[in-house]
C-alpha cells in the first residue's frame, strides 16, 4: 500500500439519463470493473466506498455502498464523499448527453419527436480539480487514435494516470466478464500494456500500478 493511499472511491457501471419515467439515454457499461476493483481493493486492505450506477451486480463485502442512477446524482454523492478519500478511481461509464426537459409523465409515442439533449456534468474533472495530494485515474473508451485520445484527456482533467479501452463491436468488446486488453498511461505518457487479462487480473495489476503513482509522488514532495 502507498504511504499516501489508504481510502479509495471507486465509481462504476452506467449512468441513467431519463427522458421520460419509463425510458432513458445510457450505455453498455456492466458495472464489472468497477467492482471488481473494490473487491480486490478490499482484500489489499484498502477502506472502500463505491458509487454504483445501475448495475445486476453485488457489491462487495466491508465496503461503503451508494447507488445512484443519473450522472447528476453520483456528481453530488461523489463530491461529498471525494474529500475523504485519499485516491480516486472514476470508471464508471458517465453517460455524455441528457435531455433538456424530462416528461414528468410517459411520452406518447408519435412519429417525428425530436429530443434535445444537454451535455451531463464532467465528473471526473470537477473533482480533480481539487484533488490536491490525492491520486486520480479514471478510465476512457475509445474507438479510434485510442492513446492520442486518452494522453489528451489525462492532460486536459489533470488526471494522474488514465486506463485506455479500444472498443471494436466486430474485435475487442471491454464489457462484460469477457477478457480485455487496456493501456495504462501515467501522467509522464509512459504506457503500461495489459493484454487479455480477466477483469480481477485487471484490478490486481492497476491497483498495483496506482500504488507506485502514488509512492513517485510521495518521492517528488
Amino acid at each position: 500500500m502507498a504511504p499516501r493511499l489508504k481510502k479509495i472511491l471507486i465509481t462504476a457501471g452506467p449512468t441513467r439519463e431519463m427522458i421520460d419515467p419509463v425510458r432513458f439515454l445510457s450505455n453498455l457499461s456492466t458495472g464489472e470493473m468497477g467492482y471488481a476493483l473494490a473487491k480486490m481493493a478490499v482484500s489489499k486492505g484498502y477502506q472502500v466506498t463505491l458509487v454504483s450506477g445501475p448495475t445486476d451486480l453485488q457489491p462487495p463485502k466491508s465496503v461503503k455502498f451508494y447507488r445512484v442512477i443519473s450522472a447528476i446524482q453520483m456528481k453530488k454523492v461523489c463530491a461529498k464523499l471525494f474529500p475523504r478519500h485519499n485516491g480516486l478511481i472514476m470508471t464508471a461509464a458517465v453517460c455524455d448527453f441528457m435531455p433538456v426537459t424530462a416528461g414528468r409523465h410517459k411520452i406518447p409515442s408519435m412519429k417525428g419527436l425530436t429530443l434535445r439533449l444537454k451535455r451531463t456534468p464532467d465528473i471526473l474533472e470537477s473533482l480533480a480539480k481539487r484533488k490536491g495530494r490525492r491520486i486520480v485515474i479514471g478510465f476512457c473508451l475509445e474507438t479510434q487514435d485510442l492513446l492520442r485520445r486518452a494522453a489528451a484527456k489525462l492532460i486536459r482533467k489533470k488526471m494522474d494516470g488514465i486506463v485506455a479501452n479500444f472498443y471494436d463491436p466486430n474485435g475487442h468488446i471491454p464489457f462484460g466478464r469477457r477478457r480485455v486488453n487496456a493501456q495504462l498511461i501515467d501522467a509522464a505518457g509512459k504506457v503500461q500494456r495489459i493484454v487479455n487479462r480477466s477483469k480481477g487480473q485487471v484490478a490486481k495489476t492497476l491497483l498495483e500500478w496506482m500504488e507506485g503513482l502514488g509512492k513517485s509522488s510521495t518521492e517528488n514532495v
